[in-house]
């Protein structure tokens, strides 16, 4: 909807009293402060935010932060969206209001009181995750109130018949939130709780275990310990959970794809996993459904790949499928830089372990692709990668291009330990 009066129609006009004093914008959550100026929500908020604690118009100084939603001139400016529906302007919707504190925190104790019947801890945590999907505000409430390491006590509780589904629905919630160092810690640390993940992988709801590959790329992410990451590559059963997850068709789970390539990721980022990943079949599937990935997700995968050309084994079973080199060339300069110099960084370990990898390369049309690289806008990494792999493929060379190869300063590049 059109907020300000540039973006209107010439033939109306924004009443005063309908824009908030801080945007100069129609209000579309109006709140009213001690003061008892009236605001727009999001601005109010935002003024209070940067550490003002004054009223913006009065300048009297706001000693309680209460915002009350202002529901008569919300519905007079609704009422005035329809009546000049004629010039676009649409009518503003309802808002919900923000989670009170002291609901939240009710809801909390509820579902992390082991006294109260399993049917009333979901029905809580059930109502903790709508709030929280509702707004930003409530997710700041939610976390403030110690929500995280009551969800987390909540998912690695007993494991009986009755306390699986709590701790499914309170896996659901928690991997909404952002976790910290220790939070993470606590999970990677406890053999027990990585077991018990690794088991939810192959749980009959495709949404409990993409949940549970969710919380395993968090935990291990957000871990900083080498020991500690390495402590997850030890089940070996993960690897295989989160290979399965990432064959799920996009149609009947679209998530399940990019939490898949997540977990595979954060996975990789322990050397010693590396070869473990490759030995579930990440080459394959990796290969197999990089067209369906996102942007994003993409460039995730194409990471993934690179760091599984680092190890032999990844070098051999990439190379071993028909599709790597040409997808690889390929996705040069087609989805961002980053993808390009993911793809230009596996081309050039797989192209130094394998004179077949080099073959099949240039005939994929590489050096097209490099010398184009090298002379574009791309990142300083990428026309790096593109150098030593332009330099290492010299000899597969057609002789035809070979005259114009010292053009791009090749044989000048000394190739790094990678």
């Amino acid at each position: 909807m059109p907020g300000t009066l540039e973006q209107l129609d010439l033939g109306v006009q924004i009443p005063y009293h309908f824009r908030c004093p801080i945007s100069l914008e129609l209000m579309r959550d109006p709140v009213t402060v001690r003061t008892g100026q009236t605001y727009d929500r999001s601005s109010i908020e935002s003024w209070v935010a940067t550490g003002n604690t004054t009223c913006p118009v009065t300048r009297a100084p706001l000693t309680d932060f209460t915002l009350i939603p202002n529901h008569t001139l919300r519905r007079l400016i609704q009422d005035w969206c329809v009546a000049n529906r004629s010039f676009g302007i649409e009518r503003i919707p309802t808002p919900k209001q923000p989670a009170d504190p002291a609901l939240v925190r009710s809801l909390l104790n509820q579902a992390s009181s082991i006294s109260n019947p399993s049917q009333s801890r979901l029905s809580a945590l059930r109502r903790l995750r709508g709030l929280f999907r509702d707004s930003d505000k409530n997710r700041s409430v939610i976390s403030s109130l110690n929500a995280r390491e009551i969800l987390i006590d909540i998912v690695f509780s007993g494991t009986g018949s009755e306390s699986l589904e709590l701790n499914h629905e309170a896996l659901a919630l928690l991997v909404m939130f952002p976790l910290t160092e220790s939070e993470c810690e606590s999970v990677v640390s406890n053999g027990d709780r990585v077991a018990f993940l690794s088991h939810l992988l192959f749980h009959s709801s495709i949404e409990v275990r993409v949940n549970s590959a969710a919380l395993i790329e968090i935990v291990v992410a957000g871990t900083r310990s080498p020991e500690l990451r390495a402590q997850v590559s030890n089940v070996d059963e993960i690897f295989d959970g989160v290979i399965e997850i990432m064959k799920n068709p996009i149609a009947s789970y679209p998530r399940a794809l990019k939490i898949g390539v997540k977990a595979l990721f954060a996975l990789c980022l322990v050397k010693q996993a590396r070869q473990k990943v490759v030995s579930a079949g990440a080459a394959e599937i990796l290969i197999d459904r990089l067209p369906d990935f996102e942007k994003c997700d993409a460039e995730r995968a194409l990471a993934t790949v690179e760091l599984l050309c680092r190890v032999p084994e990844g070098c051999a079973a990439f190379a071993a499928h028909a599709l790597t080199i040409p997808l690889l060339v390929k996705i040069i300069l087609k989805i961002s830089d980053r993808a390009t110099e993911y793809a230009a960084g596996a081309l050039f370990s797989l192209c130094s372990a394998s004179e077949q990898s080099q073959r099949d390369a240039v005939a994929a049309g590489v050096l097209t692709q490099l010398l184009l690289l090298v002379q574009s806008d791309c990142t300083d990494r990428a026309k790096r990668k593109a150098q030593l792999l332009l330099k290492l493929l010299r000899d597969s060379w057609p002789e035809d291009s070979i005259g114009n190869s010292d053009d791009f300063a090749c044989s000048e590049i000394v190739i790094p330990s990678y």
